[in-house]
């Protein structure tokens, strides 16, 4: 099929702030933020496999990156289960991870079972690359940690540069000091004191001299964050109370990080889905009282403001029209009254919309693709695939209305070089018109 498409440049100046939440592709959980020294901020998160079943199906981390705190870049999958050859046979469960920078690599630590039996043989995995948001290999599980419920790993390098991990679950905090190669332990594991009803999502930072961790609690059904204080990386911890509220999910996790300036507060709730299988990553100011306390953190809606000084990014954007998109099924092409043409009948089990052609460039690579539509349906998807490879399900997630067309996330997949990729919706999900896609290169 001969496909014609529109090419302009456009940029993301008008979204006003970052919006809660601020991720709306995927489902994302567990945010890590951290800030390298190319001057972006970036979340490494877990990712809520929809549809829901539970957290066995958790897997495929992605990382988003951003220069302002408003416009994020989903910058693609960087590990899954299927890249850990001694991992659960059955795949899955790949819960809350981090990322930490020394000596010119990037590791990536997450938890993940060794066992079918899962909750018995958890393991701390590591994978590095010389890059923050690719090339990411495995280089197996850190030996002498893990066990029973010993999950979530965080990881804190001083100012020193001795670096110290810190997980754990099911009431047991602990952390030990890393090695220079960062996946070896240095001297003995030491249990966490002087934190009150932990139960699991550490979380280390400093700041001003003081050492904070970060965690979350017991309270039955909504989990809220609590935080402790010390001089020393390992405790003893003084206990300073709860900083974050319930946030309407079964579970609460979160990072804190300082960004140009201004210290915020990177957490997920269940808003959008209304299940607590999938959750959505949000981002909101954090504030400290003159002795270091933490402030109590206001949920918003509007989210953060962009920084000062910033430039959103500039995307190579080509539009494809679902008019010269191929139907199936039950779905078929519709008039609207404006003029434009959209795909309905996406409800329908067996109804797919293929666009062919799509334009890859000449060498190929990552690109974010969106999805331009309409829906009144607040839980309605589109199962998405690349060149036959699944994306699993983009959500549709505008209720009642058209998708904003500026500031939206969309999700990044690679594409072949040349005009031979297919990108495949296919529908029975919920009823969504689809309008058109939009495929987003980044101008260097």
């Amino acid at each position: 099929m001969n496909q014609k498409s529109n090419l302009q440049i456009m940029n993301r100046l008008n979204k006003k702030t970052s919006m809660n939440p601020v991720i709306t592709s995927i489902y994302t959980a567990d945010p890590s933020a951290h800030v390298w020294d190319d001057g972006k901020i970036y979340i490494y998160a877990s990712h809520d496999v929809d549809p829901a079943r539970g957290c066995d199906l958790m897997d495929r981390y992605h990382v988003f990156s951003s220069e302002d705190m408003v416009h994020w870049q989903d910058e693609g999958e960087i590990l899954s289960s299927d890249d850990v050859s001694w991992g659960r046979p059955e795949g899955g469960f790949m819960w809350a991870p981090d990322c930490a920078y020394r000596n010119g690599t990037y590791y990536f630590y997450y938890p993940h079972p060794s066992g079918s039996n899962w909750n018995d043989t958890w393991k701390i995995g590591v994978a590095s690359s010389d890059k923050p948001t690719s090339g990411f290999k495995d280089q197996g599980y850190i030996e002498g940690l893990g066990g029973f419920a010993m999950i979530d790993p965080a990881v804190f390098i001083d100012d020193d540069n001795r670096a110290y991990m810190y997980y754990g679950g099911g009431g047991v905090c602990a952390a030990v000091e890393l090695g220079e190669d960062m996946v070896t332990v240095k001297g003995e594991v030491q249990e966490m004191v002087g934190l009150e009803d932990f139960h699991e999502a550490t979380w280390v930072f400093k700041r001003n001299g003081l050492y904070y961790l970060t965690y979350s609690d017991n309270l039955e059904g909504l989990n809220r964050m609590c935080y402790a204080t010390s001089q020393q990386p390992f405790g003893p911890w003084t206990y300073q109370g709860v900083f974050l509220e319930p946030t309407g999910c079964s579970t609460s996790h979160g990072s804190v990080a300082e960004f140009k300036g201004q210290w915020y507060l990177f957490y997920h709730n269940q808003a959008i889905s209304g299940e607590g299988n999938l959750r959505s990553v949000c981002i909101d100011e954090l504030h400290f009282n003159e002795d270091g306390t933490i402030q109590t953190v206001q949920q918003t809606l509007e989210g953060v403001k962009p920084v000062q000084g910033s430039n959103p990014p500039s995307f190579l954007t080509e539009i494809y029209r679902a008019a010269v998109g191929e139907v199936k099924g039950g779905a078929k092409l519709k008039r609207q009254e404006d003029g434009t043409t959209v795909v309905v009948g996406m409800g329908a089990e067996d109804s797919a919309c293929v666009f062919e052609g799509v334009n890859g460039r000449s060498t190929g690579g990552r690109a974010e693709v969106g999805i331009i539509y309409g829906t009144a349906e607040p839980l309605a998807k589109i199962r998405f695939a690349v060149n036959g490879v699944d994306y699993s399900f983009v959500n549709a997630l505008n209720t009642g209305g058209t998708h904003n067309r500026e500031g939206y996330t969309g999700i990044t997949v690679t594409l072949k070089p040349g005009n031979e990729n297919v990108i495949t919706l296919t529908g029975g999900y919920g009823e969504v018109a689809i309008e058109e896609l939009q495929i987003k290169y980044l101008v260097d």
